[in-house]
This record gives C-alpha cells, sequence and structure tokens, in this order.
C-alpha cells in the first residue's frame, strides 16, 4: 500500500496484535451474551485507542487520520462490536467538543474521554428525525442561566453504560425572530432530568452499547452550549464527513477479515481429491473479494490523506463510507458461501461477519443518502 509509510505499518501491526490478543477470544462470547463489555473497553482506552488524533496536550496519542482509520480498521477485521465502540467514542464523541469546545470545555471533558474511564455520546437520530435533522423534536429553552431540556434520541452508540459521561445533544432552539435551528448542546449524565437506558434485540454489534436517551425537564448550564447557537446543523454535518471515514474503516476491515477467513478455509477444505481454492469458481470469487478489499482501500486512505492535508474530504468520504459499505456486504456474502453449511453457525466468526456488515449501509449515512450527497458534489441539485 503506498499510501503509508513505515510508521503506519507498524501502527497497524500494533493494534492488530491487541486486537488478536485482547479482542478476539472475547468476541464470540460477548456477542452471544449481547454484553457490552467495561472491562474491554477500559482496556482499549488504555491502550490508546481514544482520542488517537487528539493532541496530547488533551491526553490524545497526536496521530494523523490514516492512523486511526488503520486502528478501526484492524478492530474490524476482529470484532464489528468493539471498533464501533471506538470509532463512535472518537469521531461522534470527542470530535465535536475538540473542534467546537472552548478551552474551559475542552480542558473539562477531553482529558477523562482520553484517559479509557469513560465514554461520550452523540445523539441526533429521533423517531422523526435522523436522515432529515430537521424533524428533530427534542427541545432546548434557555431559563436564565440554564437550558431546559424535552425530548428523546434513539439508537445513540455509548448512551447507556457504566463508563458514559454524557452526550452531545442536537436540539431545537429558537432564535431572536422566532426561527427554529438546529442546537448542540453538551449533556453530563448526571444531568437532573436525564434517563438513558440500553436497548436490546439488536442483529449486530451485539457487544456495543445502543442507548435511548429521555430528557424531561433536564437542566444543564447555559455554558454548555457547544459552538454557537444555531449552527449545530453545520456541526453535525462536518462531524459526520469525519465519522464516515471511521465507518469505511470498519467496513473495510469486516470486508478483510471475512476474506481472510473465506481464503483459509477454501485452502484447507477439500472436496473431489482437491482444496475447493483451486475450483474456478471459488477462486474467482476469492479474487473479486481481494480486488474490491484493495479498491476500497485505496479509496478511502486517499480521503484521509486529504483531511490530513486540510484539503476537502467531504466527496471522498462518501464515496469511500458508500463503497466499503457495499462491498463488506458482498464479501461478507460470499465468505458464507464459500463456508457451506459450516458458515451459517454462531461459533463460526464468519456469521457474526455476516451479521455485523449490515448496519454499515444504514449508520452516519444510508447508501440512499450518501448517493445524494455524491450527485451534489456533480452539481446535480
Amino acid at each position: 500500500m503506498i499510501l503509508t509509510s513505515e510508521k503506519h505499518e507498524n501502527y497497524r501491526q500494533t493494534i492488530r496484535e491487541f486486537a488478536e490478543s485482547v479482542i478476539k477470544p472475547e468476541a464470540e462470547r460477548l456477542d452471544r451474551l449481547e454484553r457490552f463489555s467495561p472491562e474491554l473497553t477500559k482496556k482499549m482506552g488504555k491502550a490508546g485507542l481514544f482520542g488517537i488524533t487528539l493532541p496530547k496536550e488533551y491526553g490524545g496519542q497526536g496521530l494523523d487520520t490514516l492512523s486511526y482509520i488503520i486502528a478501526i480498521e484492524e478492530l474490524s477485521r476482529v470484532d464489528g462490536s468493539q471498533a464501533a465502540t471506538v470509532a463512535a467514542h472518537n469521531s461522534l464523541g470527542i470530535s465535536p467538543v475538540f473542534e467546537y469546545g472552548t478551552e474551559e470545555q475542552k480542558n473539562k471533558l477531553l482529558p477523562k474521554l482520553t484517559s479509557g474511564d469513560y465514554l461520550w455520546a452523540f445523539g441526533l437520530t429521533e423517531e422523526t428525525a435522523g436522515s432529515d435533522a430537521r424533524g428533530t423534536k427534542t427541545r432546548a429553552v434557555r431559563e436564565n442561566d440554564e437550558w431546559v431540556i424535552n425530548g428523546s434520541k434513539r439508537y445513540i452508540t455509548n448512551s447507556a453504560n457504566e463508563l458514559t459521561l454524557g452526550v452531545t445533544l442536537q436540539v431545537m432552539t429558537t432564535d431572536e425572530n422566532g426561527k427554529e435551528k438546529l442546537t448542540t448542546i453538551l449533556v453530563e449524565k448526571d444531568s437532573p432530568g436525564f434517563h438513558s437506558e440500553r436497548m436490546t434485540g439488536k442483529m449486530m454489534w451485539r457487544a456495543s452499547d445502543t442507548g435511548r436517551i429521555t430528557l424531561k425537564n433536564c437542566h444543564v448550564p447555559y455554558a454548555n452550549l457547544l459552538g454557537k447557537e444555531g449552527q449545530g446543523a453545520r456541526y453535525m454535518l462536518k462531524t459526520l464527513d469525519a465519522g464516515r471515514l471511521s465507518i469505511a474503516a470498519m467496513g473495510l476491515g469486516l470486508a478483510q477479515g471475512a476474506f481472510e477467513l473465506a481464503l483459509e478455509y477454501a485452502q484447507n477444505r477439500h472436496q473431489f481429491g482437491q482444496p475447493i481454492s483451486r475450483f474456478q469458481s471459488i477462486g474467482f470469487k476469492l479474487a473479486d473479494m481481494d480486488m474490491k478489499i484493495e479498491l476500497a482501500r485505496n479509496t478511502l486512505y486517499k480521503g484521509c490523506l486529504l483531511k490530513d492535508q486540510g484539503k476537502p474530504f467531504a466527496r471522498e468520504a462518501a464515496i469511500a463510507k458508500l463503497y466499503t459499505s457495499e462491498i463488506a456486504r458482498e464479501i461478507a456474502d460470499e465468505a458464507v458461501q464459500i463456508f457451506g453449511g459450516s458458515g451459517l453457525f454462531k461459533d463460526n466468526p464468519v456469521e457474526r461477519f455476516y451479521r455485523d456488515q449490515r448496519i454499515l449501509q444504514i449508520g452516519e449515512g444510508t447508501s440512499e443518502i450518501l448517493r445524494l450527497v455524491i450527485a451534489r458534489h456533480l452539481g446535480i441539485k
């Protein structure tokens, strides 16, 4: 891979060894029990996976975007649930605080959020809001030096576990002209009127924490406003642009993991007196998998390099997220086909990969919305 340096590849090896030795032995059990693991999450934090791109003054690692994406890719190669915890915490939790927070907010929150002891969430989705954020019903009204918030959020990663410190909420506020606009407010979990509960019964990412948040006359200081009032839509879109790179990395890592499992199996499974990999129908499947992964990696890494160079990358992030989520679906499906009946049982990691890939075409921009984003970059409006 010509887009990576020796330092990047050494970092990849470090994360791969951690994922293989620490996460892999727990993945099947946690998925089966649908259990979020605070213990494993803290280990990931202590390994430096929280705040990878953040400056060291805030407790981060001071690495570039490509290093972060490689880390998510390597975690996803083993387990999507743990990768989701890390990706959501970094891209949706830490990033908006760092990008738009005051120095007081950053100094208060970021050292905690990079310590490995806490998680932070991003609350956008509601019953009436998702792809269309204008459907947000959660409202915040200013009363003297406080915000009073009422509403609810759902499908919020990292919002309902014992490590959750708080959430960055997208809410509706009314400006001096009576116009409603999206505004972003930081809400700590122990705020009066804040309640969260875990949502279970998921098909995918069963060992990650997904929560439902209810806010009933929830009081937080006015100083918890993130950035400027009424700028929530802009902050959200920029946050999602960067977040799409991490979801793309999850698709790439999952595809890589499923491919490696299928390749090994095909080389060792014998039928009609030879490994099934020698049959053209199987060999061509594996060749197509390898090709798709290579193209996806090049596309994703290009977006990362553009971001690190301070150049526009929203188009490339949308393309990378769309393409990797699509090939993750295709490769996971073909991997199950190569395994045959054994790929349908839960003691086979490829079965979990097949389930985990499905969220990638939905989260942080559905495939339909991403095609719309790409079309707009072509001038089609």
